[in-house]
């Protein structure tokens, strides 16, 4: 498929428009969404998901983990589907494009198939994969996660946001827990179409990103206990300020991930003081840690380090730090013939690209455990990522979707002639 003139494109402004018209549910008023993993807003833009691909002709199903699957049946229904997925939730202040593009890239190749009249051999799947982002339910990518066998189901659905709320019980109220056990059904392939949430491909001017892998990572939990007291009458000299210790821990991280330079990468993105008193001195802090890079090797000594930052902190000030692994994602590297695939749909389209590793974690990341599977990135704004002000131009969107179309379609020739 090499012919850019007879090869097969996607509706660009139908694409972008579906982009737009899901961009309304859970619109936050500087132009971003917040979509949290079964909340409301969620359970909406769900049944906005489903109706569409049920109007595109696809049968649609949930599984346990409230994984939804839209299938557009092949020649040969004994070929397992080509999925293309990625997910619909947002962060607390996320945008328009992360993960969302991917979803609806994937109707849109349902789409453009239907117009063509176009038979493939093999089933195509879009997915929505369940809490991709992890901000309400720890840790990332659970439910493609529980799909290839890296989290069990129970450990999901006992996984409790910052208010106590279960995953269960929230899958269940907002009624999305499928009959259809995770991980049943095997995939052919999977693709995956993402902004890059980086500044690289609009630097370097190039409109595909061909990704090879996903860096590793590791999250941490972090308690720092200290003692409570009067902010007036207590010298400074006899505190045991949790605070001061989360300070020093957080400025630690950031120059261990210096240390590591140029691929590692360090984050305290959250902290939380108790008791948060203006006249109390900190008796406790919660904080969290996320440690990143393309070694495993690297990372495991990022932690040595971290964790030795922390015994001296921890003594010098009297405090008590308990540094806990949440989560331990190894670094990923996807399948040969599906990265080809990928690379020749750029040459084919004729879109300047480049081969890049995936600085994020993406549902992509634990699929290719069970599944052939690589991705596609497209240029974003200065690299601006879980952000309200996330941007990503209709040409760009529309040269993904059409890579990813080329590419799936590579893939089903290539999977009916073995």
């Amino acid at each position: 498929m090499t012919n850019t003139a007879s090869a097969p494109r996607v509706n660009a402004d139908r694409l972008w428009a579906s982009i737009m018209e899901s961009a309304a549910i859970g619109a936050t008023p500087r132009g971003g969404l917040c979509r949290l993993t079964l909340s409301d807003e969620d359970r909406r833009v769900r049944d906005w998901f489903r109706t569409n691909c049920e109007a595109a002709g696809c049968n649609v199903t949930v599984d346990s983990m409230g994984n939804i699957f839209g299938r557009r049946g092949g020649r040969d229904p004994s070929l397992p589907p080509i999925a293309i997925g990625s997910h619909l939730d947002t962060q607390p202040t996320g945008g328009r494009f992360d993960g969302i593009l991917g979803v609806l890239a994937g109707l849109e190749v349902m789409r453009t198939l239907n117009d063509l009249k176009w038979q493939t051999h093999a089933p195509i799947e879009v997915v929505d994969w369940t809490n991709e982002e992890g901000s309400r339910f720890a840790p990332a990518m659970l439910c493609s996660g529980v799909f290839a066998g890296v989290f069990t189901s129970g450990y999901a659905y006992s996984r409790e946001d910052r208010a106590g709320s279960r995953f269960d019980a929230e899958l269940a109220r907002i009624g999305y827990r499928g009959s259809v056990p995770c991980g049943s059904h095997r995939l052919g392939a999977h693709f995956e179409l993402h902004i890059e949430q980086g500044p690289v491909l609009e630097d370097e001017a190039k409109t595909i990103g061909v990704v090879t892998g996903i860096q590793g990572m590791k999250w941490y939990e972090v308690t720092i206990r200290g003692v409570e007291a009067h902010a007036g009458t207590t010298p400074m000299r006899l505190r045991h300020d949790a605070l001061l210790g989360a300070s020093r821990l957080v400025h630690a991280v950031n120059q261990v991930a210096l240390a590591h330079a140029p691929d590692a990468v360090g984050t305290v993105g959250l902290l939380e003081s108790r008791p948060n008193s203006r006249n109390t001195v900190p008796g406790s802090i919660f904080m969290t840690i996320d440690l990143r890079n393309p070694d495993n090797g690297i990372i495991e000594q990022m932690e040595i380090d971290v964790r030795a930052h922390a015994q001296r902190i921890a003594k010098k000030a009297g405090l008590d730090i308990d540094m806990r692994c949440v989560w331990n994602s190894p670094a990923v590297h996807f399948d040969e013939r599906c990265i080809d695939a990928v690379r020749r749909a750029a040459v084919g389209a004729g879109y300047p690209h480049r081969d890049i590793v995936s600085g994020a974690g993406h549902d992509s990341g634990y699929i290719a455990r069970v599944a052939p599977t690589a991705m596609v990135f497209v240029p974003c704004a200065t690299g601006l990522s879980h952000n309200e002000e996330e941007s990503a131009t209709l040409p760009d969107v529309a040269a993904g979707a059409n890579v990813l179309l080329r590419a799936v379609l590579e893939t089903d020739r290539r999977l009916a002639a073995e």
